[in-house]
């Protein structure tokens, strides 16, 4: 019989060794072994290692097994490094301070991010079908680009509800001035990405559905391809809130780093009486959390408190979704993570010093230690001064386009958006008692707002044009009067007039259209339009209508011999505007009394242009502002420690004679200098990023030297500021305080 099978199994035995308590180990095997020799004589091999193995397990009771002599975080453990960490604490108020205030600032702007992403994401998501509900979208190719048009043709609906199978229901939906926009259909299962009437590239529109999920975050088009929209906003303000939290996360990194001499005998002793490195990396990280999750509830109430200003800047209607588990979850998690990203660095710097040399006195940190805490200085710094830097080149694009001649007078103009035909039946009688009351200028109808584009065609032809060019002009039909109520400014040629009656089949054109279309004489050309003749008369200016970031389009302007869409009013400089909207409100709704009296000022149509941007630019400096403030943070404390690490030495220089403001220059010296080193990074990034973000802005500012002078003096300035108070408190504070132990 092989020996092997006639032992008790020693895998058995190592189990039983294992988890048996020392004083029943010996007694215990003993038992076991004989029974398994006595059993052995009347049982088969099998049977008799298999009762063997009962027995074993049969010891896996309370009474037998051992108490764990191995590290194993448990209760009581926990709730020993809670009450160090509660010590360490009340013994660095300072610190604790500046940590919690900074990562509960940064936690509260990535809270901000999270649910501003949350908002924009469902936004499109809340109807019942929105993954069958697609619009409808155009495109005209002109002057060698796809240009979007935003009112779709009336027959669209219909041509899809024949031709398509699939599509369950089309609607076309009206804007909020009465305006018919476009088409959506209800489509089960979508074949189609693109339509083209006949492939007549020459006059027919390009043709394609926009789902429903993107009608909100990517309904940006530039020359046919979709270039996105709100979501680079979304993203954008959710990468400035984890820049804004590495921020604090460094603070934490630099001030626990920069106390480890004051710490270093706690981690020698721990050490020394038995304490292994993953207790003392476990206790650091304890630290970091603690903080991270006290940081957390702290930026909930600054997230709540701060919300309707949010809200206001960012035109939007958050709220902090309290009842949500996913965002309690979520929340966790991120400060879980927070907590070890910030906690990582000081739990292994800090375990792995040695502890003869701390309980020798022998210890020092090192001519090199203080490189990493530099170096995330500068870190700091330069995302600091890169979002400076951004924001103000933000706010000079915006402004450079607000300074562009517009080629109209929008001040005093109103819109109004005619539903019904009796201001156009009237037009005459209400434009003669509104000028005789004194309340405008000049009225006049018009096809379009002044602000927007809301028709486009091709079926153009001229006189050298190319056969194979594609061309979709916008073009305006007006009464007479419209030039006198907007102010354009003529270039050449004429206005429209009663006094001619060949200006039924007229254009007025802009500057834009004069360039293209490359007449050596503009005024008096031909332009043949569905196969009819019109005589170019004037050449106006160009106007500001769509994007004021986008050069003009080459646009013509007409005498509509239809019903117009907008009346516009040039309201009269001299009366104040409440009593001219009043006698306007009477002689309108003599005229029109079904319809409410609702009109818009051109002016505030204009400055919604701006709306992204502007946005754009406050948050971004709201976020800029932040980031400054919790750098300063770090600064501070890292200042206060370098004070009080070189009290002796202030002391001494100041009993030799050294002036306060020799000590002041001599701790803010390297302060300055990272700040230096900072600005040189910070510039060469946000001129690459700017750079590149000016560059989807045909009609853009230059990024100015003046804009890094004005960043980096003012990241200096702050610094300095945040630093002298520590400096000038330590060279004005008595050396004998200092001096007494030597």
């Amino acid at each position: 019989m092989n020996n092997e099978k006639t032992i008790p199994p020693k895998f058995a035995n190592r189990l039983l060794h294992s988890f048996l308590r020392d004083d029943l180990a010996e007694e215990v095997q003993g038992d076991l072994e004989e029974k398994f020799y006595a059993d052995l004589k009347e049982k088969s091999i099998f049977r008799t290692k298999f009762n063997y193995w009962f027995q074993v397990f049969n010891y896996l009771r309370p009474f037998a097994i051992r108490k764990s002599r191995t590290f194993n975080p448990n209760h009581a453990m926990l709730s020993n490094q809670l009450i160090i960490t509660y010590r360490t604490f009340l013994k660095n108020k300072i610190p604790l301070s500046i940590n919690l205030f900074g990562m509960s600032i940064a936690l509260g702007c990535c809270i901000a991010a999270y649910v501003n992403y949350q908002y924009n994401v469902e936004f499109d998501k809340g109807h019942v079908n929105a993954n069958k509900i697609y619009r409808v979208a155009f495109m005209n190719e002109s002057e060698g680009k796809l240009i979007p048009y935003g009112v779709s043709p009336m027959p669209v609906g219909e041509l899809i509800r024949e031709n398509f199978k699939n599509v369950n229901e089309v609607v076309r939906y009206i804007s909020k001035d009465g305006q018919f926009r476009t088409v959506s259909a209800k489509i089960k299962n979508v074949k189609f990405n693109k339509l083209q009437d006949d492939g007549d590239r020459k006059y027919k529109p390009v043709v394609f559905l926009l789902p429903m999920s993107q009608w909100h975050l990517y309904r940006e088009f530039k020359n046919g391809v979709n270039v996105g929209g709100r979501i680079e906003f979304v993203w954008l303000f959710g990468i400035i809130g984890t820049f804004v939290l590495l921020l604090a996360c460094i603070n934490f990194m630099n001030l626990s780093t920069a106390r480890s001499e004051r710490r270093a005998k706690e981690v020698g002793i721990r050490k020394s009486i038995g304490s292994v490195r993953a207790q003392l990396v476990s206790q650091f990280f304890s630290e970091s959390l603690v903080v991270a999750f006290l940081a957390f509830l702290v930026s909930l109430l600054l997230v709540q408190l701060m919300l309707p200003t949010f809200n206001q800047v960012a035109d939007k209607k958050l709220i902090l979704p309290i009842l949500n588990p996913l965002f309690w979850t979520a929340g966790v998690c991120f400060s879980l993570l927070t907590g070890i990203i910030a906690g990582s660095y000081p739990a292994l710097y800090l375990s792995s010093f040695n502890p003869v040399q701390v309980l020798k006195g022998t210890f020092r940190v090192g001519r090199f230690a203080s490189i990493p805490r530099k170096v995330l200085v500068v870190v700091q710094f330069s995302v600091s001064v890169t979002l400076i830097i951004g924001t103000i080149v933000v706010f000079n694009q915006i402004q450079y386009a607000k300074n562009r001649p517009i080629g109209y007078e929008r001040n005093g103009l109103i819109n109004m958006f005619l539903t019904t035909q009796d201001l156009h039946k009237h037009f005459d009688a209400v434009r003669n008692e509104l000028k005789s009351s004194g309340a405008i200028v000049e009225m006049a109808e018009s096809g379009s707002p002044v602000t927007q584009v809301w028709n486009s065609n091709g079926g153009f032809e001229w006189e050298g044009k190319d056969p194979a060019l594609a061309v979709d002009f916008p073009n305006n039909g007006i009464t007479h009067e419209y030039g006198k109520t907007i102010g354009w400014q003529f270039k050449e040629g004429r206005d429209f007039s009663h006094e001619y009656s060949t200006d039924s089949n007229a254009f007025v054109i802009n500057e834009a259209a004069e360039k293209f279309l490359g007449f050596k004489k503009t005024v008096g050309a031909t332009l043949t339009w569905e196969g009819k003749p019109y005589t170019i008369i004037g050449i106006i200016k160009d106007m500001v209508v769509e994007s004021p970031y986008e050069p003009a389009r080459a646009s013509l302007f007409h005498i509509s011999k239809d019903d117009g869409n907008v009346i516009l009013m040039k309201m009269n400089p001299e009366m104040a505007s409440r009593e001219a909207l009043g006698k306007i409100e009477t002689v309108i709704k003599k005229h029109n009394p079904d319809a409410p009296f609702e009109y818009k000022f051109v002016d505030e149509d204009y400055a919604r242009k701006f709306g992204d941007e502007e946005r754009i630019g406050k948050l971004a400096s709201f976020f800029a502002a932040l980031a400054i403030f919790i750098s300063c943070l770090g600064i501070f404390g890292l200042a206060s420690f370098v004070a009080e690490q070189k009290a002796k030495e202030i002391g001494v220089r100041k009993v030799m004679g050294a002036s306060v403001f020799t000590l002041w220059k001599m701790l803010s010296r390297d302060f300055v200098l990272l700040v230096t080193i900072s600005f040189l990074i910070a510039s060469l990034i946000s001129f690459y990023a700017m750079n590149n973000w000016l560059l989807k802005y045909e009609y853009r500012t230059e990024i100015s030297w003046w804009v890094f002078a004005v960043a980096g003096m003012g990241a200096l300035v702050i610094t300095l500021a945040t630093v002298s108070y520590q400096a000038i408190k330590a060279a004005l504070a008595n050396p004998v305080t200092s001096l007494r132990t030597e």
